[in-house]
């Protein structure tokens, strides 16, 4: 018997993009305030298994085609490469730097390093927590 979940998938659809444009949010704010790569990543993974759950796990791999545990293993590499960066330019390892840029549509803007690592650190979330959680729905049988 299948269930009647129209309210669970439209309702879902509106969240999902809320909680996308908060995980962005925080991620992009963490270099100065709370937040960054860790808790956004979890919130971001949040939206993720929230589609999860409101469709079934074959549209949402139709619509998003990518498998979790490369997106972490891309999230592991970049976090690291930008530690091993800093040593290209003669600084301690994980050393972070940042600049002011006169960006054309944003104004002075600026753009650190760390943004990069958070990059990284948000990625191996998402893509850990998102495979944790397909597996678990796999043993749930």
């Amino acid at each position: 018997m299948k269930i009647n979940d129209v309210i669970l998938r439209t309702i879902s659809r509106i969240v999902v993009f809320i909680i996308l444009t908060f995980g962005v949010y925080l991620f992009l704010s963490g270099h100065n305030t709370p937040g960054g790569g860790f808790i956004g990543g979890l919130v971001l993974a949040s939206a993720i298994v929230l589609l999860y759950l409101s469709t079934d796990i074959e549209t949402v791999q139709k619509s998003l085609p990518l498998d979790f545990k490369y997106v972490a293993a891309v999230g592991v590499l970049l976090a690291t490469a930008t530690g091993f960066g800093s040593i290209l330019f003669g600084v301690p390892f994980m050393s972070q730097t940042f600049a002011y840029f006169d960006l054309p549509i944003f104004g002075v803007t600026e753009l650190t390093t760390v943004t990069i690592f958070e990059a990284g650190v948000a990625l191996t979330v998402v893509g850990v927590l998102v495979t944790i959680i397909l597996s678990i729905s796999e043993d749930g049988g």
